[in-house]
């Protein structure tokens, strides 16, 4: 019987700051919103004792945050306020002013990723890896992966990454990764939840139809304003009636994800579709007023994001920008070129012409640069590639950045 795991990380990004801090443990935290300059501050203020002894009223108080941070993630304390992931800190602090903030110490989150992924690929080898904080598992062919539907494979990996890290870890176990996602979300903090084929209609049904991971905010609202609001409601009606509503593939993929079918496998190993680089500003910025910031800014972006592709060993083909204005809207432009590049001026260049595409007289609060159809330089032809071209410095191309009310009909 396939049995698959679902493991995600408990609040993970703030777990790893109250292993760091614990006399903040059973209080409402957040992190996000800056860099570490709040452990440079602390440390000079306390350098006589210990982190672990700072006194809990000298930390920063979400109350008195001014920024564009959002949240990266909230302890459960915090979460009980209405506060979660990717909300504007500014937001939060109406929610829950007297929470502590923390910026993120993305160096130590890696190492303990590193860590749990580690202890279990000893402990079950094949695993997917979903990001910093959450793999999927496949406990089919592994020694007591099936006794009690998973669970006892799952106890043992719960307890050999506290002992390995201190922190904790919710898992789910289903016949499938679809399943096994939402069954990780049942009983957290620090559980386990088995599920088996025979109990779709009745734990899976139930949940609201975002619990899906594949359906967005988009799909979700044209799922209401045709009245469904459960993936019950989902699996009531007919394939034919979902793939006229919403395409043949994704209705398809519906109708199969209302009934609980997922054949995918576990996949231990997979590549990179695209790279990005992108920042928040700490203000609105204005493409004309603001032309000389805005043109340091994207040639960093773009030189940062070639410096992730040559690190990795990558080259792309497609060169996207992403903007947000200042009314939250998002707009993106994308340029396909004839060869593959990591070189800083081509993605300068390309991700400008991409520009020239979009209406900038808005404020910009947000600008992102982004590299797709990645490959191998070795699995390539040399003719697929390109030699470097001389460095591209911000003060160069200053006109990147003018005469935005490009035409419609140009975009």
């Amino acid at each position: 019987m396939r049995r698959i795991a679902h493991l995600d990380m408990d609040a993970f990004f703030a777990s790893v700051e109250l292993l760091r801090y614990p006399q903040l443990k059973g209080l409402p935290v957040v992190i996000g919103g800056g860099r570490r300059s709040v452990d440079d501050l602390l440390l000079r203020r306390f350098a006589d004792r210990p982190v672990s002894q700072i006194p809990v009223d000298a930390f920063p108080l979400l109350r008195d945050y001014v920024g564009r941070g959002v949240i990266t993630t909230a302890t459960y304390p915090a979460r009980q306020f209405g506060v979660g992931s990717a909300m504007g800190m500014m937001k939060a602090a109406r929610l829950c002013p007297q929470a502590i903030v923390l910026p993120v110490d993305f160096e130590e989150v890696r190492r303990y990723s590193r860590t749990f992924k580690s202890v279990i690929r000893e402990i079950a080898p094949v695993v997917e890896d979903r990001g910093v904080d959450e793999v999927y598992i496949d406990f089919t062919d592994v020694p007591g992966g099936q006794r009690e539907g998973g669970r006892v494979l799952a106890r043992l990996i719960q307890k050999s990454i506290f002992e390995a890290t201190g922190l904790t870890c919710s898992i789910g176990v289903a016949p499938n990764k679809l399943i096994a996602k939402m069954a990780s979300e049942f009983h957290k903090p620090n559980g386990i939840s088995i599920v088996y084929e025979p109990d779709v209609q009745a734990r899976i049904w139930p949940l609201p139809v975002r619990k899906i991971n594949g359906i967005g905010p988009k799909s979700e609202a044209k799922l209401h304003r045709l009245h469904l609001h459960t993936i019950g409601d989902i699996a009531g009606q007919s394939r034919e009636w979902l793939i006229d509503n919403f395409g043949q593939a994704y209705g398809a993929w519906m109708h199969d994800a209302a009934w609980g079918r997922d054949d995918r496998p576990v996949v231990t190993e997979s590549e990179p579709v695209s790279m990005s680089r992108e920042t928040t500003f700490d203000r609105d910025l204005h493409a004309v007023r603001d032309r000389a910031e805005l043109g340091a800014i994207f040639t960093d972006l773009c030189t940062r994001v070639a410096e992730d592709l040559q690190r990795k060993g990558y080259v792309g083909r497609t060169i996207g920008i992403k903007l947000r204005y200042d009314d939250f809207r998002t707009a993106t432009r994308d340029l396909t070129l004839d060869h593959y590049t990591a070189d800083p001026a081509t993605i300068r260049r390309a991700a400008g012409q991409c520009l020239k595409r979009v209406d900038l007289q808005q404020r910009l609060r947000l600008l992102g640069v982004r590299v797709g159809k990645l490959a191998r330089p070795d699995a390539l032809p040399d003719a697929a590639t390109e030699q470097p071209a001389p460095p591209v410095a911000a003060e160069q191309t200053p006109d990147l950045f003018h005469g935005f009310d490009t035409p419609q009909d140009a975009r």
